[in-house]
């Protein structure tokens, strides 16, 4: 990147602010001047752990002149509240994930950011790590044919068991779905293109869950949301995936396995790296073999370095408002189809995104 950094300021200070902050505080492109929490000493002590100048209230940062682009790590009740505060005062904004709660307020953060001049991007940036765009430029180049079908889970216990504050994970717009729904529809999205229809099952284990151990145990919390969500997905380019997003079980296990005409590739989704893993079709025995993808590693916040060289070059970033909107449209419509117990079209668009060069992070620009 060239020019001078974007300057970032982080609102919200909580458990995911020192992933963000460690890499942003790194990446020559990006430059925090400032973090703001509702509980200003929370702020006032990670500004300080990452040598930050500013610490203060969300008014404190929006007030800034030298602020560029806002990193909005807040609760998703009130991510859509947050961005619009920083688009009014003329800022950027990255958003974690979800966008927001609904396709209302969500539309409503796009097109005011769209009237203010002011780019949106969104988490979850994974699909930007080594492993996700490794798997993309190898579908691209048909390392299994066309791709026809694809199997995605997600299961264990759920966050009660390890977060110190799980409390909103079990509110509305969080859940498996929500929380955990995102890093799979995107990357879903990502590589396939826009999801036409969803269908879906619901299940909830417990009405309210009990935190098993550490300084919460015993705690209860009240569940709103399904906690086993299973999703038939068709895609407008003719691929169907099946989907189980759980915190009902003692077994944890990941999966993302594509399957096209000439073998079935794994996709790496727990992290920002890792290999590919490729069996070829056609064969009496065929024998797995691992793709390791090149380039400088990443990690939580190359989202945000990335949509920083979008803004100096004009453009959307790749983790665009746009993809985020999709995303949330069909968590929605997967929400509604439970309740329906039939199948939910969902409307909106995005257009495709392009590989990022493999040795991007490391000197080399986007493709």
């Amino acid at each position: 990147m060239t020019g001078r950094p974007v300057r970032v300021g982080v609102i919200g200070a909580g458990n995911i602010s020192d992933e963000y902050l460690t890499t942003l505080t790194a990446a020559p492109g990006v430059e925090v001047i400032g973090v703001a929490d509702l509980d200003e000493e929370r702020a006032a002590a990670q500004a300080a752990k990452y040598s930050v100048p500013f610490s203060g209230s969300t008014a404190g940062l929006l007030a800034l002149p030298e602020l560029e682009l806002v990193v909005n790590l807040t609760i998703p009740a009130v991510h859509a509240q947050v961005a619009l505060a920083a688009i009014a005062a003329g800022k950027h904004v990255w958003g974690e994930k979800p966008l927001t709660l609904d396709r209302a307020s969500a539309r409503t953060v796009l097109d005011a950011a769209a009237a203010a001049g002011v780019r949106v991007g969104n988490a979850p940036d994974t699909v930007l790590g080594r492993g996700i765009q490794h798997s993309q430029q190898l579908i691209a180049e048909g390392r299994i044919g066309t791709p026809q079908t694809v199997l995605t889970l997600m299961q264990g216990p759920g966050p009660d068991a390890w977060h110190p504050r799980p409390d909103f994970l079990f509110a509305r717009g969080a859940g498996p779905l929500f929380d955990i729904g995102p890093y799979y529809l995107t990357t879903l999205a990502l590589l396939f293109g826009p999801i036409d229809t969803v269908q879906a099952m619901g299940h909830r284990a417990f009405d309210v869950r009990t935190v098993p151990y550490g300084e919460r145990a015993g705690n209860r919390i009240p569940v709103e949301v399904w906690t086993h969500v299973s999703v038939l997905t068709r895609f407008r380019s003719g691929v169907v995936g099946t989907s189980i997003y759980s915190f009902d079980s003692p077994v944890r296990r990941q999966l993302f396995e594509v399957t096209g005409s000439g073998g079935t590739l794994t996709v790496p989704v727990s992290g920002f790296d890792g290999p590919s893993v490729l069996v070829p079709a056609g064969q009496p025995r065929p024998e797995s073999v691992e793709l390791v993808p090149s380039g400088a590693d990443r990690a939580r916040g190359i989202g945000v370095v990335e949509m920083a060289e979008a803004i100096r070059a004009g453009r959307d970033p790749r983790a665009s408002g746009a993809l985020a909107f999709h995303v949330l449209d069909a968590l929605l419509a997967i929400e509604e189809s439970i309740d329906a117990g039939g199948p939910i079209a969902v409307a909106s668009d995005f257009d495709p995104v392009d590989a990022l060069h493999p040795q991007w992070g490391a000197g080399a620009p986007p493709l």
